[in-house]
């Protein structure tokens, strides 16, 4: 059985030269790839969630009393005062609530404002 193999090795192998490898890729060009991907990765991902990031950071610092807002659960309210870690909103009359000043997810902007910025164009 043995010889059975040999004669199916020698008749598999071309007989026109010696068999060649195919060439390897070096780790240097795997090494481009991974830092290729990284980059593109940042630059879709992380960048964009890190400026969203810092806006909502200058969003919730710059709260002050009398503003309303939307926090990310959907409740409307007005800022009373604004502590070290929590916000105290009024949600309506007698009614009041503290919450996280991260929950905080938008300033709804003060009407009157926007009609004046209207009525100067």
């Amino acid at each position: 059985m043995a010889a059975q193999q040999d004669a199916v090795t020698s008749q598999g192998t071309p007989s026109n030269g010696p068999v060649q490898q195919a060439p390897q890729t070096g780790g240097a060009q795997m090494l481009i790839m991974f830092a290729v991907i990284f980059a593109i990765f940042y630059f879709i991902i992380i960048l964009p969630a890190k400026k969203k990031q810092k806006k909502h950071a200058n969003l919730i610092d710059g709260l002050q009393g009398g503003e309303r807002v939307i926090t990310a659960g959907g409740i409307y309210g007005k800022v009373l005062r604004v502590m070290d870690d929590r916000i105290e909103l009024e949600i309506d009359k007698n009614s009041k609530m503290q919450i996280a000043k991260t929950s905080i997810s938008t300033i709804i902007p003060v009407e009157g404002k926007e009609q004046i910025t209207d009525k100067k164009k």
